[in-house]
This record gives structure tokens, sequence and C-alpha cells, in this order.
């Protein structure tokens, strides 16, 4: 799994031969490290209009590789800045280093002039600045097998030009470690990674790790203890190749354990929209629907690599086939969840939620004993948290969470690390909104027209997974309250919201890690 791995380096005595170009991010045209530097890129402005305008290539006897690359920053002190301005740029200038045959670049980020508030906003900028750098560079898997690993991602060191010697430069590979993850599992065709191919995957990833992986895979089992989920992967059951898997993983850290942190992860391999059929174009793009589960699966990556003390991360991931045929799951249908909730089905293409709910309900059971718990469902669900939020990830709380502060920290932390989220509000109207029309249910799944055409269209489905689940019997009220966040990466998980052909972002790696790790 390669990626250009960060190395420290802490002064430029010795680095020529080391590295065959040096990467200046800047706001201005300084170098803490090479003091002539500046003096030589205006000078090279004179000749180039583009240079403190956009990343451009400059000789320059003084660094590695007789050669730099300028990358602007542009403003950074507007009430809009954030740290992406840094992500970003790195982003950009990846096919340049590509195109330039730059193999081994040496990185600095070097900001001037801001003030303390500035200052706080950017704590991050290295760390951007790398994680933007290997979005960049990052090609799907299908192509790195096809081609070669080493041909479509050349790039395989970054030096990080740092004056503190306790940088934690492997904080920074783990992350980016867990975010490929994220980005293979997610972006890989359906076929390639279908349920069996998503579990083969975790499977290696975590291969004589600290994370213990179980999967199950026979269909009997899943009818019996994830009914809603195995509605969802019905009319996959006949085609082998299709059938879906449940994969757990669980990470007990070192020591006393002092936070549990409980995941589902929405892995819809492929998305048709079941009976009620994508049509017009919509159904290109669904081999992404998966990328909640990637996430979660991305996240435990980077814990397992980190291996913090003291805390304990429990995730379940439904990896299921939407299909369309005899038995598929059909509009109307009554199913008893997990938790014994009869759920009635409104739209066959609101189907994450019916895995999820299975999900969460077996994690409601493993937080009813754990130390401290927190839980989450991480989904592709709705457009309209696009609509909504753009590529902002959507956060619903339930009141324990809001109390606990979940959606505020990971709103703060979000906004320092580059990978932002909108808090929003569970209300009255959204569990009004899957209240049973009958006796003969409890709960409907959802209403049968698009979320985007829906008033909170994002919102209410947390409604129903807490309904379903039973997590609405640990409300702040009870005896056992749980705290619970749905975090919807619809507008986040791909960038530019183009789910046929835009790179996965791993959303919401970053923003779990620096939060919680």
């Amino acid at each position: 799994m390669p990626f250009p791995k960060a190395v420290l380096e802490t002064s430029t005595t010795g680095l020529t031969d080391n590295y065959d170009a040096f990467i200046l991010l800047s706001n201005t045209f300084s170098s803490q490290f090479y003091s002539d530097l500046s003096g030589a890129i205006q000078l090279h402005q004179r000749l180039d209009k583009r240079v403190g305008e956009q990343a451009v290539l400059i000789p320059n006897q003084s660094v590695p590789g007789n050669r730099v690359i300028h990358v602007p920053s542009g403003a950074l002190d507007r009430d809009y800045d954030d740290v992406r301005q840094i992500f970003d740029a790195a982003k950009n200038v990846a096919q340049t280093l590509i195109d330039s045959g730059i193999r081994k670049p040496l990185l600095e980020v070097n900001l001037h002039g801001l003030n303390a508030p500035m200052q706080a906003t950017y704590v991050n900028a290295i760390e951007a600045a790398f994680l933007g750098l290997c979005q960049g560079l990052w090609q799907p898997l299908e192509a790195r097998q096809a081609l070669g690993e080493n041909e479509v991602e050349p790039l395989q060191e970054l030096g990080i030009l740092h004056s503190d010697p306790d940088f934690d430069v492997s904080r920074l590979n783990a992350i980016e470690a867990g975010k490929r993850v994220a980005r293979d599992l997610c972006g890989t065709e359906p076929e390639r990674m279908a349920p069996p191919g998503f579990a083969d995957y975790c499977l290696e990833a975590f291969k004589d790790s600290n994370v213990e992986v179980s999967v199950i895979s026979d269909h009997e089992a899943i009818l019996k203890d994830y009914p809603l989920l195995h509605a969802v992967a019905r009319a996959s059951i006949e085609v082998e190749r299709h059938r879906p898997r449940i994969i757990r993983m669980v990470y007990q850290g070192e020591g006393e354990i002092n936070k549990t942190l409980l995941f589902a992860g929405k892995g819809i391999t492929f998305d048709t929209g079941g009976a009620d059929l994508k049509v017009n174009g919509h159904m290109a793009g669904m081999s992404r629907d998966k990328g909640g589960a990637a996430g979660v699966a991305g996240f435990m990556k980077t814990v397992s690599l980190l291996a913090p003390k003291g805390l304990k991360v429990i995730v379940e991931i439904g990896a299921v086939r939407n299909s369309i045929g005899a038995e598929a799951f059909i509009p109307d249908e009554i199913i008893t969840s997990h938790a014994g909730i009869r759920v009635r089905v409104g739209n066959t293409d609101a189907e994450g939620r019916m895995l999820l709910a299975d999900l969460l309900s077996h994690l409601r059971e493993d937080a009813k004993d754990a130390v401290n718990p927190e839980l989450f469902s991480v989904a592709t669900l709705t457009g309209h948290a696009a609509i909504a939020f753009g590529p902002y990830t959507a956060l619903v709380e339930n009141k324990p969470a809001r109390a606990l502060g979940v959606a505020k920290s990971l709103f703060e932390q979000g906004e320092l690390c580059a990978d932002p989220v909108e808090p929003s509000l569970s209300r009255r109207e959204d569990f009004n909104f899957v209240k049973p029309r009958t006796k003969a249910d409890d709960v409907l799944s959802s209403n049968n027209a698009p979320s985007v055409t829906t008033v909170r269209g994002h919102q209410f489905p947390m409604a129903f997974l807490s309904i379903a689940s039973g997590l609405d019997q640990h409300e702040a009220n009870s005896t056992l309250p749980l705290p619970y966040t749905h975090v919807d990466i619809a507008g986040s998980g791909v960038e530019n919201l183009d789910w046929q052909h835009g790179k996965p972002t791993a959303a919401p790696v970053n923003v779990f890690v620096n939060t919680y790790l």
C-alpha cells in the first residue's frame, strides 16, 4: 500500500543528495531554512508572472535537486479562510510533481504575518499539507493493480522540514494509511469490491495487527441476527459473489479502558435503488455508496497504527449489494428489526438506514456494558445532506450526545484538520415523520420521495435509526442514556460531489482521529 511516507528533517545539512526537489508552501516567498530563497523567487517573478499566483517550478542551486516549487497558499486571513487553503494548495501541486519527474521531494510549510487567532487556525498546517498532497497523488486500486503501483504513484518518500525534533511524522503516516484504506474501499468498482471483496480487503488490511476482525458470511445467520440488512440483500443472495457480509472489528487499547467508541458503517457496494429503481442515469456512481463503511474501516486502521491506550473501538460494517430481482424487498413490507421493532418499508432506495439499524442494535448491546460509550452511524445516506451542507459532513445527535458535546468537539477539530463538519439537530418533527400510520407497524423507514425534495430529509433518518435500533430506549431521561450521533457523508465523501468520477475524500477519518486520538 504505497504512499509517500513522511520523514522528519530538522536541518538542511546533508540533504542535497537525499531529495530531488524542494517544495515551499507559503503565503510569502521566504523560507526558514534557505535564507536566500526569497530573493531568488522574487527575481524569477519578474520573468514569470505566475509566481505567487500558482505553483511554479524554479531552478535554484541552493536547494535539493537544484529546483524549488513555490506553492502559494493564497489569502489566509479572511473570515472564511481555514486550513483547507493549505490542504488544497498541496493537493493541486501533486500532478506537477509527477509531471516534473520529482520522486523524493522535501517540503517546508512556512506561514507569515498571522495574528494569534489565525496561527491557531493553522496549527495543523503541516498535517494538512501532507494529507492534501497524498490526496492528490492517490490513484484507484484498479489502476495500481493494472499498471503497477510504482508506475501510477511514483512518489515513495516526502521529507518534512521542521525545526521541532519532536514533531510526530509517524502520526501523519498513520492518518494517511487510514485514509488510503477508506479511499480504496470506497473508490473501487462494484465487482472487485462486492461484499466478499470488501471483507477480504479488511481482513488483509488488519492481518497480524492489534485489531480483531471477524466476518459473518452465512446468509441464514444474517437473516436471523440482521433481518433488516438481510432484506436489503435478499435479491443478491442468488449471486454468490454478491452475497452480504457482516464485518466486525474490535480494538482494545492497553491499560484501563476509559472510553469506548462504537461505529456502524453503511457498506452498500452497489445501490440500484432496489424495487424503487434509480433511473435517468442516477445509478452511476452508486458503487461509492459504501463510503461510510470505508470511512470507519479507515479510522480503525489509524487506530491500529497509533495504538492509543485506554481506548476501545468496536466497528460493525454491513457490506451489502442492493440488487433488483424477483427476491428484492419492496415498499409496504413490514420487517422486524434485530431490536424487535416492526419496520414498514417506505422506499427501497432508503436501504442504508435499514442495515444501519440492525448494526446499531448490536452495538447498543455492546454499549450497555461499555465504559463511557459513544455510538455513531456513518453513511452516504441522503442527497439532502449534500444539498443542505454541500461538501461538509452532516452530524445529527441525540440529547445524550449533545449534552456530552460530541458534535461540538467534532466541529472544532474538523475546522483545524481540513475535514469539516456541520452540526444539525434532531427535532420532534423528525420523529413524527416516521411514526406508524397504523398498529401494523412501529416505524416507517422513509417516505416515497427523494430526500432532496423532502423537508428535513437528512435529519429524520436519525429518528428512524434511533427507533428501529432500540436506541430511543436510551434517551436522556432513561436509566442508561447512550450518546448517539448520525454522520452523513453524502456531501463530503467524494471530491466536488462527483460520485461517479470524483476521488473519495476519506471523510470523516481525520476529524475522528483528531477528536479522539
